[in-house]
């Protein structure tokens, strides 16, 4: 086994469909695979170093992705869907789906040779990560919804301050991005974990770097790919991998009661709402949302000695950063 460097650079697959997908990997190979999967219009380094971190230590090897129309994978040719068509969500008939990003990531992971994967996605990335469990689930190890939801048009609302920033948000310079991800952020952080700021700023400037396409234009077509989707109960009923559903419970984007659909649907699911979380995960919750995460994973590990040793090995590296 060899392991990779803590920062692995961009690496490139072109899949079936054409769409070019970025990833990153990071941990030791051979180790089980965690893929993250962001939300909307996020790319792949909206997970932190210090969340991959944590997750690498706890003995797993972490794939990051930017989905379609973020970050430095394909930004696809269709119009983007406009304003009116949105608010009254009336996708375009060339409009691609959930389940498209979905075979995006299934592709990955066969391509990668680490399935199947442990899925973790947060927002529009809970969606898809649900969708691959659905229709994927020889890829799927284990599911973990994060700040996600069902579809179902009656839970998981928006506030309407956050609709409204959301909808009056379109950066056309680095300065204007930064500022927006900051406004943004500080909005959705909720009471408890509030943002760092210089940490916020280097991540909206970073994305912004590596955005290939045209951001705003982006975002647009994976909300139409949500819309279009439509309510997912039905499917999300046939999961069948073991799934934990995270909720904040002051998430001002996707209301917990989200959350709880996802919950309700999904066979043997475990739902856990946090105290003071909002629609983030800044660097001091990441500690706490990777404990139950890998709580999760080694719960429902296969081989009860390989969890077993990786939760001696993340023990005894806590003991040491103790000591010193």
């Amino acid at each position: 086994m060899s392991e990779l460097s803590v920062r692995s650079p961009d690496q490139f697959t072109r899949l079936p469909s054409g769409i070019r997908v970025c990833y990153r990997v990071d941990g030791q190979l051979g180790q089980p695979a965690v893929l993250l999967i962001g939300g909307l219009g996020e790319d792949l380094t909206m997970w932190s170093q210090r969340f991959v971190t944590a997750l690498v230590s706890r003995g797993f090897l972490v794939v990051r992705m930017d989905n379609r129309d973020s970050g430095r994978s394909t930004f696809v040719s269709t119009p983007a869907p406009g304003v009116l068509r949105l608010a009254s969500a009336r996708p375009r008939s060339d409009a691609y789906t959930l389940a498209d990003c979905a075979t995006d990531c299934a592709y990955l992971i066969e391509h990668l040779g680490v399935g199947p994967a442990h899925l973790v996605g947060r927002s529009m990335g809970g969606m898809i990560a649900q969708t691959i469990a659905a229709e994927f689930p020889t890829r799927a190890a284990s599911l973990t919804s994060i700040y996600s939801t069902t579809g179902n048009p009656g839970v998981g609302r928006a506030s309407l301050k956050t609709t409204f920033i959301l909808a009056t948000q379109t950066p056309r310079t680095k300065p204007q991005a930064v500022k927006a991800h900051l406004r943004l952020s500080a909005n959705l952080a909720g009471s408890g974990y509030p943002i760092d700021v210089l940490a916020e700023a280097e991540h909206a400037a970073t994305q912004w770097d590596r955005t290939a396409g045209d951001g705003p234009a982006g975002m647009q077509r994976q909300l139409q790919a949500i819309q279009a989707s439509g309510d997912r109960t039905a499917e999300l009923r046939t999961i069948n991998v073991p799934t934990l559903v995270i909720n904040g419970e002051r998430d001002p984007l996707v209301d917990p009661s989200g959350g709880e659909a996802t919950a309700a649907a999904i066979p043997n699911s475990r739902h856990i709402v946090i105290a003071g979380m909002g629609h983030h995960i800044p660097d001091s919750l990441a500690d706490l949302i990777v404990e139950r995460v890998a709580a999760h994973i080694d719960k429902h590990t296969p081989n009860p000695d390989t969890a077993q040793h990786r939760r001696r090995s993340t023990a005894k590296k806590r003991q040491g950063r103790t000591r010193s």
